[in-house]
């Protein structure tokens, strides 16, 4: 069975896409940049802090597909200038330490707008332990 879940994107009926979607026990996450619910970019300029806000929506949206933090699996991190990658990376394991999901950053030429410097993808599995 599979399950969408939409968070009110105007982009989301546009493009034509999901949130994220759940079949079975795995999640799947769309795109995530910083932009809070007004629609404006949270952290301008800022590599670090998009990184934290996004990581935080992510785990907002696996919990809302009935998972957690520790059931995230995989992240994939595009950014604008790769030579920021210890902020993203330090952002990235504030949140990640202890779970060490396998995850990727690669640098990108550009995301939809000039003010985002970073999008994060992400995969979680649902696991009792």
């Amino acid at each position: 069975m599979k399950e969408k879940f939409s968070f009110n994107s105007p982009w989301e009926d546009i493009v034509g896409y999901s949130r994220a979607i759940r079949v079975g026990n795995v999640i799947e996450l769309s795109g995530t940049v910083a932009v809070n619910e007004s629609g404006h970019v949270v952290g301008p300029g800022d590599a670090y802090e998009q990184t934290k806000y996004i990581i935080a929506k992510i785990i907002n949206y696996v919990e809302k597909a009935g998972g957690r933090k520790e059931d995230i699996v995989r992240t994939r991190m595009f950014v604008t200038d790769i030579s920021r990658w210890e902020e993203i990376g330090r952002a990235h394991g504030e949140y990640f330490k202890d779970i060490k999901p396998v995850t990727t950053m690669v640098e990108v030429k550009s995301l939809i707008s000039k003010d985002y410097l970073v999008e994060i993808e992400a995969t979680a599995m649902i696991h009792d332990i």
